[in-house]
């Protein structure tokens, strides 16, 4: 179960969503009636966070506005873990799915890029590149695999949790058996870390800790929570050192069969749930590490020169990613590396 805190934050993310949400349906007023249909949107996330609420209220509001459009929504991985359920959307057997980037790139390579480590120095950045430097590049990029982008959202920053000890500096990691997403940026960055990885899907982490398959993961104090990792995790070391977007991405061809009034409304959460469900996550931040603590998990975060110890790995994670990526990747990294010297240059 979530911890009274989680509880807590989760009532005060339905309270700010909810009116968002209204909004929503409000600036679109009653659409009109349009031949009726029932979209299957998956997740990862399980009931009772930020992310399983937001898409609750997401389907509350759109079926509210009289589209003719019904989600049924299925949490807690219950179709399959996250390849898994951007593939099924891919191929039309569901029509929508919320999932990290990392699982995104299985269809949509080239978002692998926005996941190396040590990209992005704050959630600032990465809001700044992915609503204005490469949203139309993304847009593109989604339709060309035959899905649509629905809005961004985020998981946030990951962190490292370890049942053996605090994982503070790239020597903590060596030799040590960590569960990797299964993503080739991941991979890359474990093997510049000397880690030995393993891709274990998400539904497989907490078995894998508890049987001691492998010493720790890397994942946002969010999701590590509510999947219930850390009732296996004893160290939980503050990193931040792979910001991680999502993203609500539909299958195009169920898209495209929708009314345009009905296609505008599943598009207008960007003008303002979208936000709201980043400043809800990144608040509940602070909240999930205090009851880390009360759980007799032991937090700790690094000092600024055990940070900058991940820098010279990071940097040769990225550059060796980069130089076996593919063109479309290397151009939207170029997109990316162009927007972020903008925005430390003072552009908003």
């Amino acid at each position: 179960m979530l911890a009274c805190g989680v509880e807590i934050a989760a009532m005060k993310f339905l309270r700010f969503v909810g009116p968002v949400v209204a909004l929503l349906a409000l600036g679109t007023a009653r659409v009109a009636a349009q031949e009726p249909v029932t979209l299957k949107l998956a997740s990862v996330a399980p009931e009772g966070t930020p992310w399983a609420d937001g898409l609750v209220q997401y389907r509350k509001e759109v079926e509210g506005a009289g589209s003719g459009v019904a989600f049924k929504v299925f949490l807690n991985g219950v179709l399959g873990d996250e390849n898994e359920t951007v593939q099924q959307t891919k191929r039309g057997q569901i029509q929508g799915v919320g999932a990290s980037t990392g699982a995104l790139a299985s269809v949509v390579p080239e978002l692998a890029v926005l996941e190396l480590p040590r990209l992005f120095r704050s959630a600032e950045e990465a809001d700044y590149v992915l609503d204005k430097v490469i949203l139309a590049d993304a847009e593109k990029a989604f339709r060309a695999q035959g899905l649509v982008l629905g809005f961004w959202s985020e998981n946030g920053y990951r962190c490292f949790g370890s049942r053996t000890a605090f994982l503070k500096t790239p020597d903590d990691l060596k030799g040590r058996k960590m569960r990797a997403q299964e993503s080739k940026v991941h991979l890359a960055m474990y093997k510049e870390l000397g880690a030995l990885a393993s891709p274990i899907p998400v539904t497989e982490v907490l078995t894998s800790l508890q049987t001691g398959v492998v010493d720790g993961y890397d994942n946002t104090p969010l999701f590590a929570f509510a999947a219930q990792w850390t009732s296996a995790t004893k160290f939980f070391t503050v990193t931040n050192h792979i910001y991680q977007p999502a993203a609500i991405v539909f299958n195009a061809a169920a898209f495209d069969r929708l009314g345009e009034a009905q296609r505008k409304l599943l598009l207008g959460a960007r003008s303002g749930l979208m936000q709201r469900m980043r400043r809800e996550i990144r608040a509940l931040t602070p909240i999930l590490l205090q009851n880390l603590s009360a759980m007799k998990v032991q937090v700790y975060t690094p000092t600024a020169e055990e940070v900058a110890r991940f820098e010279v790995p990071a940097k040769k994670a990225r550059e060796a990613y980069m130089a076996t990526a593919s063109p479309a990747e290397k151009a939207l990294y170029a997109k990316i590396d162009a927007g972020l010297a903008a925005y430390r240059k003072g552009a908003r």
